[in-house]
């Protein structure tokens, strides 16, 4: 079997999330459905992570197995005419039969935007403050980041992952405009809700609600409920993943 990496980005407001869901479109359906009808057969994707319901993809890659080799031009192009006008494939590349989409992804950078305007067409990508925080105390917290390596308190609870220890390489909210800010994160691994969870424990910080030494108590008790809420989905990208080259074959 030769195994091969699809480059996409979507739309996330129609969807139930990346994985397929027994009650809800998912965009993972979309392409096993896409890829099924092109080759004949029934496909199975593999993504590099899990969006939540909402949440959109600048840069999502994912893997799949075909037994002879593909035109790569014309399998993008035919991509992206069975597929909703919302998901769309930059591109198909051909890598080792070993390649995994997510376990050897090397980091992840998802960025979540913030404004103080109402703006009716950043309503769906977006979250809306009634009130401008501190975001330089939000980023001497978000730096204390740097410190830890166990997430426990920011991970959705009763998940089945093995370990919630991450390794956090960027984290700092920087201004796009007037009114909208950008908080970036990029991480070997995100456990599930954690990006919204940071972001949502942050805005606390922001009111002057926490403290920089209450944030790090946050992290170092463990405990899910001790942080704050989770801000809402459609305001998150995943933009990009990262691979080592070796496992490209073109």
């Amino acid at each position: 079997m030769l195994r091969y990496f699809i480059d996409l980005a979507y739309d996330g407001t129609a969807y139930h999330g990346w994985q397929v869901q027994p009650n809800g479109d998912s965009v993972q359906a979309e392409l096993q459905r896409a890829l099924s009808t092109l080759l004949r057969r029934e496909v199975e994707v593999v993504g590099a992570g899990r969006t939540d319901a909402g949440v959109h993809a600048e840069h999502m890659t994912a893997h799949f197995d075909h037994e002879a080799p593909i035109d790569l031009l014309r399998m993008t192009d035919k991509l992206n005419r069975l597929l909703p006008p919302d998901i769309s494939v930059y591109g198909v590349r051909p890598v080792r039969s070993d390649a995994h989409a997510r376990f050897d992804a090397l980091w992840r950078t998802y960025r979540y935007y913030i404004t103080t305007a109402k703006q009716p067409f950043h309503r769906s990508y977006r979250y809306r403050l009634f009130h401008t925080p501190d975001f330089e105390r939000m980023n001497e917290a978000a730096a204390t980041l740097f410190s830890y390596t166990d997430f426990t308190s920011f991970s959705k609870l009763h998940t089945d992952v093995k370990t919630n220890n991450c390794r956090i390489m960027q984290a700092r909210w920087t201004q796009v405009d007037a009114d909208t800010w950008v908080f970036t994160i990029q991480a070997d691994r995100f456990l599930r809700n954690m990006r919204r969870a940071i972001v949502g424990t942050l805005l606390e910080g922001g009111r002057g609600k926490l403290t920089i030494e209450g944030f790090r108590r946050i992290i170092e008790q463990k405990d899910r409920c001790q942080a704050g809420t989770s801000v809402p989905g459609q305001a998150l990208f995943l933009v990009d993943v990262g691979y080592p080259d070796e496992l490209f074959l073109s």
